[in-house]
């Protein structure tokens, strides 16, 4: 049988392995390849894809690419960068600054567009992009319109179709549909690639790398780390692997207990726990030819994670001695995803990305291990939702397969250090009081401008921007009129990222400060009993993941704390939970309450309103 497959050609965008992770869904085997692969490899393949990308195709170096591509007689699909490309490529013109769009919104399509068979004339679809087609191509066709940006062109005849916002997102509502009219109407696949082939294909490689060598595994409890965990004791005898689980201080709630618990069900033999709390707080460490640390008197999220991720290592390396292992030419899997990796801008991933955020488990230590062959990543091919659908197929019990997700730095990067060294502009401020003006005080809402930064992806790029909080009407907001706002600020500033709105007061009587704060247990015990609340409370379908996060600003007292809420499915894009829809309005009232009433040293309880992108799903 002859295996349906695309090739998507990688132009940089942080949802690359998205679209691959989409195609899969569709049973269509892909491969990601650079944009400059040679066109004798593309002959083999059924339909081209290319992706999005954080570059702009006008500038004087572009990313480079093979025209025969668009010759080969097989269907082109590009994605935001790529539209540009085949724009460009066939005689239009592409111009920064026409019209910029982050974030849901609603396009009209051409019925007779092949692309959008089957749909209504208007869609809701993500856009992220600052670059716009300025003049169609003559020979291209508009399939959709943005106002007056072209949302897709499309040349019929040679099966080239391009589409400015992404179909590959769960924000775009009907992408499914546009993908699949795409590979199944347009390329003429049926869909015959499996997950059980996938598995398999897994297992297989683990046996071959590691033969009868011994193993550690390194598991948070996390579905990631039990899905390598299970997989390892498939394919290899249980007495060669060791697992062991770090509990550096910054865990959940009673989560190292928990944790412990679920991965003796799976049958390890050799199960290890370390509590290194103080290792992780007290430690400095050399990262990048610098000195990082200690963690209590670090403010930068990249310099956090760094640190986190050598002590992280540190101490695996000396459990590894305690077992008589040399970590050094020991094997050792760990759960990695594709998304960290295209995140922490990994070359092996994709040579054109942006470092979005240093993941733990992604950084130069483990890079090296990986140089010399010693790092399994059995999940290195897969996203979240494939992994849970694995976890199921392996027999893993629900409560682990279901888990929420949890980033390896814990509740460190949860909480929000500041030192004062970011201050908003004159100018910066004189921009915001004019887009308050038009985007939100004529609906009774105000808002403020924040000097504390929170990681973003915008374009395809890392973005580190100021927080907006806007108040006016407390629980008896209008929540499409909040939801509107959250995406007008970020699209009319340069310097805002996040938005999130006031639950707990009307009004704000008085000036919002934004106090010096830095990591200690105290403050972490204090955010870890409020994330205990605010997960009890909330976590229930359709919500993904739901988290608090402790901030340093307040009118009259020290800290304030973020509600984030996310519902999603690839974890590469996702909205905020909608209130009166998703979540009831009295359970927020409920919530809300709770929070000032059991911790008197929160001020203000906000909800983080804001869609990734422009923010990412964690602050930091």
């Amino acid at each position: 049988m002859v295996i349906d497959k695309i090739a998507i050609l990688d132009c940089g965008g942080q949802y690359t392995k998205v679209i691959d992770r989409k195609v899969r869904e569709l049973a269509v085997k892909s491969e990601i390849f650079p944009l400059n692969v040679s066109v004798d490899i593309l002959r083999e393949y059924h339909g081209i894809i290319l992706s999005g990308g954080p570059g702009s195709v006008w500038t004087d170096q572009p990313l480079t690419y093979d025209p025969q591509l668009f010759s080969l007689g097989i269907p082109v699909l590009g994605i935001c960068y790529g539209m540009q490309l085949i724009n460009q490529y066939f005689g239009g013109v592409v111009r920064p600054g026409v019209k910029t769009e982050y974030g849901e919104t609603e396009i009209e399509v051409e019925p007779a567009c092949p692309l959008f068979d089957g749909l209504d004339s208007k869609q809701r679809v993500l856009m992220s992009h600052g670059d716009s087609v300025a003049q169609i191509a003559p020979d291209l066709k508009v399939g959709a319109r943005s106002g007056n940006v072209m949302a897709a062109v499309y040349h019929e005849e040679r099966k080239v179709y391009g589409v400015q916002f992404h179909p590959e997102v769960d924000l775009t509502e009907n992408g499914k549909v546009i993908l699949t009219n795409f590979l199944w109407r347009i390329c003429g696949l049926s869909g015959n690639y499996l997950l059980e082939d996938r598995i398999q294909t897994a297992i297989a490689k683990i046996k071959e790398k590691v033969k009868d060598e011994k193993i550690l595994v390194l598991v948070s409890g996390g579905v990631d780390s039990a899905v390598s965990a299970a997989l390892l004791l498939k394919a290899l005898q249980p007495e060669n692997v060791y697992a062991i689980h770090i509990d550096h201080g910054l865990m959940r709630k009673n989560e190292s207990d928990i944790v412990c618990e679920n991965l003796a069900r799976l049958g390890i033999v050799h199960l290890l726990r370390e509590n290194a709390a103080g290792q992780f707080f007290d430690s400095v460490v050399e990262a990048s030819g610098k000195k990082i640390g200690p963690l209590t008197q670090l403010v930068d999220p990249e310099e956090k994670r760094n640190l986190i991720g050598e002590v992280f290592i540190n101490v695996v390396r000396q459990t590894a001695a305690r077992l008589n292992l040399d970590f050094d030419k020991t094997f050792w899997a760990q759960g990695t995803l594709r998304p960290d990796l295209i995140e922490s801008g990994n070359p092996d991933v994709s040579s054109f990305a942006h470092r979005i955020k240093t993941h733990h488990n992604d950084v130069d230590i483990v890079r090296k291990a990986r140089e010399k062959g010693l790092v399994v990543e059995t999940n290195w091919d897969w996203h979240k939702d494939e992994v849970r659908q694995v976890a199921r197929a392996l027999g893993i019990d629900e409560s682990i397969a279901a888990r929420q997700p949890f980033p390896g730095p814990g509740l460190a990067i949860r909480v929000i250090c500041n030192d004062g060294q970011y201050q908003i502009s004159d100018a910066q401020s004189r921009l915001f009081e004019e887009v308050i003006g038009k985007v939100a005080q004529p609906y009774g809402y105000e808002g403020s401008v924040i000097p504390i930064r929170s990681v973003g992806v915008q374009g395809d790029c890392r973005s580190y921007r100021y927080l907006s909080v806007i108040s006016g009407k407390g629980l008896a907001m209008e929540w499409d009129r909040v939801y509107n706002i959250s995406k007008d600020i970020p699209n009319q500033t340069d310097f805002i990222n996040r938005v999130a709105y006031v639950l707990n007061k009307s009004k704000l009587d008085g000036l919002l400060n934004c106090h010096p704060m830095y990591l200690n247990p105290e403050n972490v015990e204090l955010l870890r009993e409020i994330d205990d609340l605010v997960v009890k409370k909330l976590n229930r379908k359709p919500v993904s993941q739901v988290f608090a996060v402790l901030l340093p600003v307040g009118i009259t007292k020290k800290y304030s704390v973020a509600i984030r809420t996310i519902v999603t499915n690839d974890f590469m894009t996702g909205r905020p939970a909608f209130i009166g829809q998703d979540v009831s309005m009295d359970l927020i009232a409920e919530l809300s309450r709770d929070i000032e009433s059991k911790f008197s040293a929160i001020d203000l309880v906000l909800y983080d309103v804001t869609s990734k992108p422009p923010a990412t799903v964690e602050w930091q």
